[in-house]
């Protein structure tokens, strides 16, 4: 899959409204933006009986679910079937705005960067985001790096699509949380 230059990431932050990251540089290998977090758990997405993608949370040690949005970790979604980025952007909006209210521009914005950044992916394809409080959102796709949106408010809304209480996918949360402890879950 072709990469996107690393200039990709500067028109985004441009697009979004945010200003260019002050963070370090990112990681041009995904092993090396996660080099201390382990997996937490992992998940099977499926929608009206199909089976939609792998979902998996790395960690650090410490992670407070409670306070995902402040915190660095990654969330990777491996296919198992076909989309368009356009789709991926266009779907991740509607969950987004089940979590939150959204200005319609800024709603609109989003969902430009995000088509704009995320490839078509297929089956056995891994689309990764990592989470870089106070920056935004940097992605990879199978490994590699992609761009990244750098917006904290976007990159604390997008991952909460997974992580928020308020997730339409609560038996996923849990799942991708379950090594973290707290309470038991009722029968």
């Amino acid at each position: 899959m072709p990469t996107r230059p690393l200039h990709l990431s500067v028109a985004l932050a441009l697009l979004v409204g945010g200003p260019a990251s002050a963070q370090p540089a990112p990681a041009p290998m995904l092993s090396a933006a996660l080099q201390d977090q382990t997996l937490s758990g992992s998940a099977r997405l499926r929608y009206w009986g199909f089976d939609v993608y792998d979902a998996r949370l790395y960690v650090a040690p410490g992670f407070d679910i409670q306070r995902f949005e402040d915190q660095r970790f990654g969330l990777e979604l491996s296919y198992l079937r076909g989309f368009k980025g356009a789709d991926i952007a266009e779907r991740s909006i509607e969950e987004m705005k089940g979590l939150a209210r959204l200005d319609p521009a800024q709603a609109q914005r989003w969902q430009a960067a995000m088509s704009a950044l995320f490839p078509e992916v297929r089956r056995g394809d891994r689309l990764t985001g990592v989470h870089v409080p106070g920056s935004g959102a940097r992605f990879y796709v199978n490994g590699q790096w992609l761009g990244e949106i750098a917006d904290d408010a976007f990159s604390r809304l997008f991952f909460g699509i997974w992580l928020s209480p308020r997730t339409s996918q609560p038996r996923l949360r849990e799942a991708l949380i379950q090594s973290l402890g707290g309470p038991p879950r009722a029968p």
